[in-house]
């Protein structure tokens, strides 16, 4: 009797471990997802047919700069990235003490746009939340780097 309690005892150890094992790969591969700019997986509602065919939402077409030294700076957007910062080869460049050399980056990712701090060391708001993580930027939403504040408009 008490070598099947023992046999019972480390099978029961060796699932749990196999269930440890699992879970700690299950959040590395959720962290390397994240870290990569993808979003997580998850289902997605159906829409109704009238809204496949119907779009009523705008895509952005343009940055501009509403307040800064390059006040009313229009850069047209395409599927590149655009990159901000002080750096010549910056999409964006800003001569500004509060920016980093690369400060900030926009991405596109279908029709939205993400914004995405690099590593700035004062840091990148929109509307006045500091971005730690890639975030999806809506139109006519302040995005600020430094003294520039930028927006993403139709």
């Amino acid at each position: 009797m008490q070598g099947l309690v023992l046999q019972l005892t480390r099978a029961g150890f060796l699932l749990l471990l196999w269930l440890c094992v699992w879970l700690v790969i299950s959040a590395l591969r959720t962290d390397a997802r994240l870290a990569s700019g993808l979003r997580p997986r998850q289902k997605e509602a159906k829409a109704p047919r009238r809204a496949l065919f119907s779009r009523t939402s705008k895509v952005a077409k343009y940055l501009v700069v509403t307040h800064g030294p390059l006040a009313n700076t229009r850069i047209t957007l395409g599927q590149q990235p655009v990159l901000i910062g002080r750096a010549d080869d910056s999409t964006l460049v800003l001569n500004d003490d509060y920016a980093s050399t690369r400060h900030a980056r926009l991405a596109r990712d279908g029709d939205d746009w993400y914004v995405e701090d690099l590593g700035s060391t004062n840091g990148t708001y929109l509307a006045r939340n500091k971005v730690t993580t890639p975030t999806r930027v809506p139109l006519g939403t302040p995005v600020r780097v430094g003294k520039t504040v930028i927006e993403l408009r139709p």
